[in-house]
């Protein structure tokens, strides 16, 4: 874990108009610096940058926050990722937690290993974009696949030349292990050319380029930095697509082609549209669906969803509709499943077998495109699709062969609305009553309607009392976490004595309380639905949600309505002080003393409060 106090630190030595202006063009509005915001689409500036809070916030859509929370919003970075990154700007070193020497001699070394690779990757994109420029029949290729200039420079689209060995003309040392390292050259095995010996004992001839004669797709992480490629043939030779081999900076089953380009759209479409390969992202981007990622030839994993919901709470899957497009939907499916919350929408857009994403907006455009969109499959349908496949539902096996393969799909998903209204359509569908499928099912959950169901168990697991349309209210401790929760952001915002009074919780609260702070700490501030996907295996998860369910749906919430609910909670710990104080018998001029000071900052606590409308 990062010390508290090396953030506040950090913080302190950033300025945020320098971490933000290089990624937005700020103009000196008044005491602040305006533009327009990287987080939802506008034409005038409403994106505000405090050089005295060392603060942003947006007008326009509410982001708001700190040098550390824009790095991890803006450019998708963890929040480990977001503190090295700053930390390395004003020359500090982010403390490390204990480990051996031999641990962190490792560690550095894999480091700068990394940053040697990343280094030579971009060389080798640098001199692919410009190889592309030296050969018209790979521009004439992709102007008849109908993309612009505009947007090859956009996705940084190069060419590999035909040869065996072209990047020894880049490389002096074209046997560097690196290169080999990077995915750029192979070693040829079991040569035996008997070619000759060259600089760091390779024979000449025993390497050759990995990529030749294909159009050269840089894969960009998440910062921007170039992490490996793509490469896709100019006719219809095999294998038509390649990519790098696993690197230490570059893995298929995490990686997603398009992310670091997609980021802005994500946010004004409101959706990541996950499509097949490569050419359907650029070319749906140039058609307007800038919004648009690939997987890199592999099924869809629990890695990709999780890169795409730090950026989105809705993902839609575009594939064939050929039996291979059904299989990879099915893929992707199983990987959705776990990470489907009910604050989340996952749906699956079937095309016409003779068509791809690329081929469907040529042919049919834009508009009808996105008709297809809005007509996607949503997730509780596809399951149910995928479990009756090939099942014949008027027998009687068949129904049970369809609940057989339903299970395991059902038990995948997270505890909530959607899996618990899952369940009695899969009863209906099978003919079965809903208690007999829980039973089948070892005691599934069963929800009954509201109007049906007798209230039983602890109060907070119950909806709230209601009277004369308004709720019952919650104590400060339950606000205080639904506010963190709904906002983990603000937990940075409170000062050390909040953070010291928060943790003196007992209970859930108090379980809750470090969980957060470790969450933050780990992977910095996340959106509600991530938080409750992660507290899931927390035995005190039902009694968090309960917190946060409890609000009203046209609460809006402001970081004031949680420095009101600190007041009341200083108000309540500074009276139980004072009655201690006066329990034990407080008669010194000490204890008495220690009491009229604990009465004046209540009073004043309460002063405070009752002006600020609390």
């Amino acid at each position: 874990m990062i010390p508290a106090g090396f953030l506040q630190e950090l913080l302190s030595r950033v300025d945020i108009v320098d971490v933000v202006g290089r990624h937005v063009e700020l103009k000196r509005g008044g005491a602040n610096f305006m533009g327009l915001c990287p987080f939802h689409g506008e034409k005038s500036p409403s994106f505000s940058v405090s050089p005295s809070k060392q603060f942003y916030y947006c007008f326009g859509c509410g982001a708001s926050g700190d040098a550390i929370r824009f790095l991890t919003e803006h450019l998708g970075l963890s929040f480990v990722e977001a503190v090295r990154d700053l930390a390395q700007g004003v020359g500090l070193a982010v403390p490390e937690e204990q480990v051996s020497p031999e641990e962190r001699q490792k560690r550095d070394t894999l480091r700068e290993r990394r940053l040697s690779l990343g280094e030579v990757l971009q060389r080798a994109a640098d001199f692919y974009r410009g190889q592309l420029k030296a050969h018209p029949r790979a521009i004439d290729y992709l102007k008849k696949r109908g993309l612009t200039g505009v947007i090859a420079a956009r996705f940084g689209l190069g060419y590999a030349p035909p040869g065996w060995r072209t990047l020894a003309g880049v490389f002096a040392n074209y046997d560097d292990p690196l290169l080999e390292e990077a995915g750029l050259v192979r070693l040829r095995e079991g040569d035996d050319s008997g070619g000759t010996q060259a600089a760091g004992g390779a024979s000449e001839g025993s390497r050759y380029d990995w990529f030749r004669e294909r159009v050269m797709f840089p894969i960009r992480g998440v910062d921007g930095k170039v992490i490996g490629f793509g490469g896709r043939v100019l006719d219809d030779s095999k294998p038509k697509y390649m990519n790098s081999p696993e690197t230490p900076v570059f893995s298929k089953g995490r990686e997603l082609y398009g992310l670091f380009e997609a980021r802005q759209a994500l946010r004004d479409k409101g959706y990541a549209l996950v499509v097949e390969g490569y050419m359907d992202v650029v070319a749906l981007a140039q058609s307007g669906f800038a919004n648009a990622v690939a997987t890199l030839g592999t099924a869809c994993t629990a890695d990709h969803m999780q890169k795409l919901f730090r950026f989105t709470d809705s993902v839609v899957f575009s594939f064939d509709g050929d039996k291979a497009g059904r299989r990879a939907a099915a893929r992707a499916l199983e990987a959705a499943l776990p990470h489907a919350t009910d604050l989340r929408s996952v749906k699956f857009l079937f095309l016409p077998p003779e068509h791809d994403p690329d081929s469907y907006v040529r042919e049919l455009g834009a508009s009808a495109f996105e008709q297809q969109v809005q007509q996607a499959v949503p997730l509780s349908r596809q399951l149910i699709e995928l479990a009756s496949e090939d099942v014949d539902l008027s027998s009687a096996e068949g129904r049970a062969r369809m609940l057989a393969q339903a299970k395991p799909l059902w038990m995948a998903l997270p505890d909530g609305a959607l899996k618990r209204q899952l369940l009695p359509e899969l009863a209906r569908q099978a003919q079965l009553e809903l208690a007999d499928l829980s039973s089948l099912w070892g005691g599934a959950a069963v929800t009954a309607p509201a109007a049906q169901r007798p209230r039983s168990g602890p109060p907070l697991l119950q909806a709230p009392l209601r009277r004369a349309g308004r709720r019952a209210p919650a104590g400060p401790a339950d606000l205080a976490l639904r506010l963190l929760l709904r906002h983990s952001d603000w937990w940075e915002r409170l000062s050390p004595a909040d953070h010291e009074l928060l943790h003196g919780f007992g209970g859930a609260h108090g379980e809750a309380v470090a969980w957060l702070e470790r969450q933050l700490t780990e992977n910095g501030p996340q959106t509600w639905a991530a938080l409750d996907t992660a507290l899931a295996p927390e035995a005190w998860a039902d009694v968090a949600r309960a917190w946060v369910a409890s609000a009203a749906a046209d609460e809006e919430q402001g970081f004031e309505d949680l420095q009101r609910v600190m007041q009341r909670l200083w108000i309540e710990q500074l009276g139980q002080q004072a009655q201690a104080l006066v329990a034990a018998g407080a008669t010194t001029a000490e204890d008495l003393q220690g009491l009229r000071a604990l009465h004046e900052q209540i009073a004043r606590l309460k002063a405070a409060l009752a002006a600020s409308g609390g």
